[in-house]
């Protein structure tokens, strides 16, 4: 079985009508992991759309190749450059797109290729980068950060509370060999971390922490939010699905703000309404998940939040 085959694209038909896709439109897919939406975009397009998908996988990138459609580019790309894969593409930022998907984080296939070491279910290299071309290892992360370093990224990005423990156990054992695999990692962690909730390896909170480091995620996400914002059309849409609660508390921030920017001139000065601050956005119906018939399919749906946003046309004075 294929790849593709084996991903379930999470929240699928919900994130595409979200985008209202128009038959002309120009759309981005930031992640095109094995396509599932990109193929569903395409299906709704007409002869003259236009669909750029970007991932910084490039085994994500390769299933690209089994979609023979003139209408689709992927390109190896993190969607933190957002602004510069359109101009590779050809795309007129100042004319704009009607659509920006993002669905964030870890996809399952990078989950269950043990080789990249993204779980601790399986013994295998300690690696965790999205894009193997480039950036340093979990590894030679690990081999190098201090005590300090490594509980912050651990309390911070994995809420552990066992963080300090974890990364001074992480220092001693390197001072003797070097941490070179997932299963060292996990037995480490595990020794490190003596009470865990009921059905959770304590490994899972480490794990996700460097995975969220080592690839910069949060980051990315950062910088492609107002990208996409720049770049949409007044009344394109901007559709995020993220799996953390990290990620998603960025977007709602983000979203939140621009649907209601802060009033920075006093608000007892007699000033009209269209001399106050006008919002870039609208939000678009409330936060989905997926249900439950969706998460018994696919039990990693389970902690998706769709949000998504509308970007208005700006008001004449």
């Amino acid at each position: 079985m294929s790849l593709s085959a084996q991903h379930q694209t999470v929240l699928l038909r919900e994130a595409v009508a979200a985008l209202a896709i128009k038959p002309a439109g120009t759309y981005v897919d930031g992640t095109f992991g094995r396509g599932g939406h990109s193929r569903a975009i395409l299906e709704r397009l007409g002869p003259d759309g236009r669909l750029l998908a970007l991932d910084r996988d490039l085994e994500a990138v390769l299933p690209a190749r089994e979609i023979q459609d003139r209408r689709l580019l992927v390109m190896h790309q993190r969607f933190g450059e957002l602004s510069e894969a359109l101009r590779l593409a050809g795309i007129d930022i100042a004319e704009g797109v009607d659509g920006v998907l993002l669905d964030i984080g870890v996809s399952s296939p990078q989950l269950d290729q043990g080789e990249r070491g993204f779980s601790f279910r399986y013994d295998a290299a300690l690696d965790m980068r999205m894009d193997t071309t480039q950036g340093e290892t979990a590894a030679q992360w690990l081999q190098r950060a201090s005590v300090q370093e490594i509980t912050e990224v651990i309390r911070n990005y994995g809420e552990e509370r066992f963080a300090v423990q974890i990364a001074k156990k992480v220092v001693a054992v390197r001072g003797e060999r070097p941490l070179a695999t997932t299963g060292e990692l996990a037995a480490l962690v595990r020794e490190a971390v003596r009470t865990r909730e009921p059905g959770k390896d304590a490994a899972t909170r480490t794990f996700q922490a460097l995975r969220i480091h080592i690839n910069q995620e949060l980051e990315q996400l950062t910088l492609v939010l107002p990208q996409a914002m720049t770049v949409l059309k007044p009344g394109g849409r901007l559709v995020v699905i993220s799996f953390h609660s990290l990620e998603d508390r960025i977007v709602k921030r983000f979203m939140r703000d621009g649907a209601a920017p802060e009033q920075l001139l006093s608000t007892k000065l007699p000033l009209r309404a269209v001399d106050l601050p006008q919002p870039e956005l609208r939000l678009v119906g409330k936060p989905l998940k997926a249900n439950e018939e969706e998460v018994a399919a696919n039990p990693r749906a389970r902690s998706a939040v769709m949000r998504v946003a509308e970007k208005l046309a700006r008001k004449a004075a």
